[in-house]
Formats: C-alpha cells, structure tokens, sequence
C-alpha cells in the first residue's frame, strides 16, 4: 500500500491507495507539526511501500512529517514538485514551478477522470479555480481567499463584531453577520459561475465544474452551475502520479 499525503496550509489529508483510487480519505489539523491523534493512527499502520506527499503547507510540516515516516516505517516522503507537462497536461505557468503542487495535481486527476474542460475549484484556506481544456491544455486560474480569511479580513478591518452564523437560503441576509456569511460565499460561487461560463466559450463545449478542498460543500448552494464534488481530488492526482511518469523529491 502507499501513503498519500495531501498537506494544505491547515489540514492535512490522507488515504491509502493499493494504485487505484484512494481508500477513506481521514482530515487532521496541523498547525506547522505532526498532531498527535496523526501519530496514534500511523502507529497501526503496516509499513507502506511509498509515502508520496503534495505539500503547500511549510517547511515545518514536511520536515515534521518526514522524521515521523522515518521513525515508523524507514521511509522517506516523496514530495511532489509541479513539472511543465504530465501526459497530455501541459502547465500555463511559464515557470511551473509557481503553480501550487496541489492545484497541479488536481488538474492531473480531473484530466484523467474526466477528458472534458473542466473548471477546478479547491476551497480551502485559498480558494483557487483552475481552467482546462479537454486535450489537457491549462489556460490559467485565479485565486481568492477562501471563505473564512475573507470573513476575518473584513471582520480585522472593521468595527463589525464577529458574528457566528451562516447564511439561509435567502439570497441575501437581514442581519450584519449572516451579511458577512452570505458575502464570503457568494463572492466564491459567483466567479465560479462566471469562470465557468467564460470556459465554456472558450471551449465551445459545456465543461464540468469540479469542487473539492475542506471548504467545497459549503459552496455548493450558492453555485448556479452544475457541479460536483470530488473530495479526494489531490490525493487521486498523487495516485497517478505514482503509477505514471514518476515523482521528484523535495
């Protein structure tokens, strides 16, 4: 079995995967360090053959989690770097190297479960959309902040007192809280919306909007498009990375 790490700027995801799709998908918080109920779960585990990580989350983290593979299993973790092509998919960035590993391996997997257009939206700490063709051409993306740093910007830099509340089904709200819920989300579904009708005249075709990241469910009512959420979106970019063209070390 290989470990999958996927390594966000707060969580961290993780399944196992045989080289098909990845089993259950379990989510911890990390806070820049290996948390305990992480090392709890890992001691149970068999030694897995390869340990393959796509981390935007720090240094800290991927030298916490190295020295935890290390001690357990006498593995190394195999951090995944963006490369220009893989297979058919081919990077816009003219320095690859600029695109977050995890959107490029969300675009590997929606590339390989999907060979449509496809408009790839990861809502996490970010809220990152990535545009592309169905022969694997990425056309760029665009970045927001995702819904709770856009609420905590507005909340720093006003008086308004933080409120807890999220939004009704109303499409706007009679209260400053649910005013300020309402607005991170809509704000997000919105360019979802838009991006996704301008990839459809560039494309000359209907694409397929795919959601995932820790955020993503919450997003779905407020998107007018059809949608669908694929949860494990990175975690299945790794599994092809695996089996197909080899990975790099960090």
């Amino acid at each position: 079995m290989m470990l999958l790490l996927d390594i966000g700027n707060t969580s961290l995801r993780w399944a196992l995967s045989d080289g098909g799709p990845p089993g259950e998908t379990r989510v911890v918080r990390h806070g820049g360090a290996a948390p305990l109920d992480l090392l709890a779960e890992w001691e149970r585990l068999d030694a897995p053959v390869r340990v393959l990580a796509s981390n935007v989350g720090g240094a800290a983290i991927a030298s916490a989690i190295s020295r935890v593979t290390r001690a357990y299993w006498r593995r190394e973790v195999e951090y995944i770097r963006t490369r220009a092509t893989f297979g058919a998919l081919r990077i816009a960035y003219s320095e690859p190297e600029r695109l977050g590993v995890d959107r490029w391996l969300a675009l590997i997997a929606a590339h390989r479960l999907l060979g449509e257009a496809a408009l790839i939206l990861d809502a996490g700490t970010a809220a990152t959309f990535d545009l592309l063709l169905a022969d694997g051409q990425h056309i760029g993306g665009l970045i927001l902040p995702g819904i709770e740093m856009m609420r905590a910007s507005l909340l720093a830099g006003t008086r308004i007192p933080r409120i807890e509340a999220e939004p009704t089904d109303a499409p706007w709200a009679a209260d400053t809280g649910p005013a300020v819920a309402a607005g991170s989300l809509h704000a997000i579904a919105a360019l979802a919306d838009r991006l996704y009708d301008r990839l459809a005249s560039e494309a000359r075709s209907q694409p397929r909007l795919v959601l995932t990241g820790g955020d993503a469910r919450r997003l779905i009512p407020a998107i007018d498009r059809p949608c669908r959420w694929i949860p494990d979106l990175v975690l299945r970019g790794l599994v092809e990375v695996a089996g197909g063209e080899g990975s790099t070390g960090q």
